[in-house]
């Protein structure tokens, strides 16, 4: 798991440093997070605050920043007059276009460092549907100093 962590901290690093340069704003990791889901498609800020492991009230207040500063904007739910979506702000166009050119380029960049064959097989294996998260039976922990874990589970095929 760190090394999928280690990988979003790549790209998350370059493109806040490639942002910062360009004289753009920048955001937390924890609001990039939250852009993220935005631009994945995620609008209802319960099933982002699910998605990120954070409390309804922790990404309110995320999206209260990203709002004051004209990045994200709240608006009704046309589908559901109770409910209100989050959704870009006109005003943030700009900026995600330079985000979205920075992460291209990014990309490319990784193709030059590990390889075209490397980098497919990545972004394959990431974009695999992995399933529900599986239970861990109990018995997997149990005694689990006995059975320390030399390597990667990858290294035992």
């Amino acid at each position: 798991m760190m090394n999928l962590l280690s990988a979003l901290y790549w790209f998350d690093e370059a493109l806040q440093a490639a942002l910062r340069e360009a004289g753009i704003p920048n955001v937390t990791r924890a609001q990039s997070m939250l852009i993220a889901n935005i631009s994945a498609g995620e609008h209802r800020a319960t099933r982002i605050a699910r998605n990120l492991g954070v409390t309804r009230q922790a990404i309110s207040l995320m999206l209260g920043e990203l709002e004051a500063r004209g990045i994200v904007e709240i608006v009704p739910d046309p589908d559901d007059r109770r409910a209100r979506i989050v959704r870009f702000a006109e005003e943030a166009n700009e900026t995600r276009r330079a985000a979205s050119k920075i992460l291209h380029y990014l990309e490319l960049k990784l193709v030059e460092r590990i390889g075209l064959p490397a980098y497919h097989g990545l972004r394959d294996a990431m974009r695999m549907d992995w399933g529900d998260p599986p239970a861990v039976p109990p018995e997997v922990i149990v005694d689990a100093e006995a059975d320390q874990p030399t390597g990667h589970a990858a290294d035992q095929f």
